[in-house]
C-alpha cells in the first residue's frame, strides 16, 4: 500500500509545474508521436527506453537507491529526494523533470523549461534575433549600441569585451595555442581543449536525469534530451522534414542534392543564414 502511495506522489510530481496534469515530457511526446515500446509487466505503463522503465521498476519493488544524507530517508526517484531536501535547507526549491536541474523559484524554472522547448520570447527590435532570456537580449543589444566597444576588422563583428574579440579573431587566424599532451590536437582556446581531453580520460559530465545516459559534451546532452521530448527544431527548406539535430538534416538533404553533400562547413553555415539550398 505505502508502495502505491509512493507511486502516486511520484507520478504527481512528474505533472505540469503550473497546473498539475499531464507531465511536459508525456505532452511533447504524446504530440510529437514517440513510440513507447518497452511496457512493465506490472502495472502496464509503456517508456520510451529500457533504463526508464528500470527507473521505473522501482515504483514497485521498493528499492530506494536515492537516500538523504541529512536524516536517511530514501526515495525512488531523484527529484524526490531534491524537494525532500528543501524541508531540511528550509529551501523551497523546483526540479525540472527533463534534466534534474533544480531552481529556487518558479520563475527560474519557466526560464529553464525554455532551453527544452526552445522557446524565444525575447526579441531584438534591430535584428530580430530571438532570446530564453531578457538578461541575454539587454546583453546583446551592446552589439548594436555604443557600449560595444570592442569590432573585428576582418569581418565587422562586434563583441562587448576584448576577450570575446580574441576569440573571435582566431577563426580568422587559423591560430590554435592550446595542444593536447595526448595526441597533439590543437584548440583554439582553453575551453575545446578541456571538453576534447574528456576523449582521453573517457570522462563524462553531463548525464540524462530521463535515462542515465552520460555525455562528454552540454551540446550533446541537448541534443538527446530530444529523443525524450520529441522536439525537432531543424528542419529541411525543401520539404518541411524535421531532424533532432543538425548532422542528420544535412544528411537528409543529399535526397535533394543527388547524393552530394555540401563541400564546406562555411557554405552549410551559410546556407542556413539565406535559407538557401540547391
Amino acid at each position: 500500500m505505502m508502495a502505491l502511495k509512493e507511486e502516486s506522489q511520484d507520478l504527481n510530481q512528474t505533472g505540469d509545474f503550473i497546473t498539475g496534469e499531464k507531465s511536459f515530457f508525456e505532452k511533447r511526446a504524446q504530440k510529437a508521436g514517440t513510440r513507447k515500446c518497452f511496457t512493465c509487466q506490472q502495472c502496464g505503463r509503456s517508456l520510451s527506453e529500457k533504463r526508464n522503465l528500470k527507473i521505473h521498476m522501482n515504483i514497485h519493488t521498493g528499492e530506494k537507491p536515492f537516500t538523504c544524507d541529512h536524516c536517511g530517508k530514501s526515495f525512488t526517484h531523484q527529484g524526490t529526494l531534491y524537494t525532500h531536501k528543501s524541508l531540511h535547507t528550509g529551501e523551497k526549491t523546483y526540479t525540472c523533470k527533463l534534466c534534474g536541474k533544480t531552481l529556487n523559484r518558479k520563475g527560474n524554472l519557466q526560464t529553464h523549461m525554455r532551453t527544452h522547448t526552445g522557446e524565444k520570447p525575447f526579441t531584438c527590435d534591430q535584428c530580430g534575433k530571438s532570446f530564453t532570456r531578457k538578461e541575454s537580449l539587454k546583453n546583446h543589444m551592446r552589439i548594436h549600441s555604443r557600449e560595444s566597444c570592442c569590432v573585428c576588422h576582418q569581418c565587422g563583428k562586434r563583441f562587448t569585451d576584448s576577450k570575446h574579440l580574441k576569440n573571435h579573431i582566431m577563426t580568422h587566424t587559423g591560430e590554435k595555442p592550446f595542444m593536447c599532451h595526448h595526441c597533439g590536437m590543437s584548440c583554439a582556446n582553453n575551453t575545446n581543449l578541456e571538453v576534447h581531453l574528456r576523449v582521453h580520460t573517457g570522462e563524462k559530465p553531463f548525464t540524462c536525469q530521463q535515462c542515465g545516459k552520460s555525455f562528454s559534451r552540454k551540446e550533446s546532452l541537448k541534443d538527446h534530451m530530444r529523443v525524450h521530448t520529441g522536439e525537432r527544431p531543424y528542419t529541411c527548406k525543401q520539404c518541411g522534414k524535421s531532424f533532432t539535430n543538425k548532422g542528420s538534416r544535412y544528411t537528409h538533404m543529399r535526397t535533394h542534392t543527388g547524393g552530394k553533400l555540401f563541400t564546406s562547413v562555411a557554405m552549410i553555415h551559410m546556407r542556413d543564414h539565406n535559407n538557401e539550398y540547391p
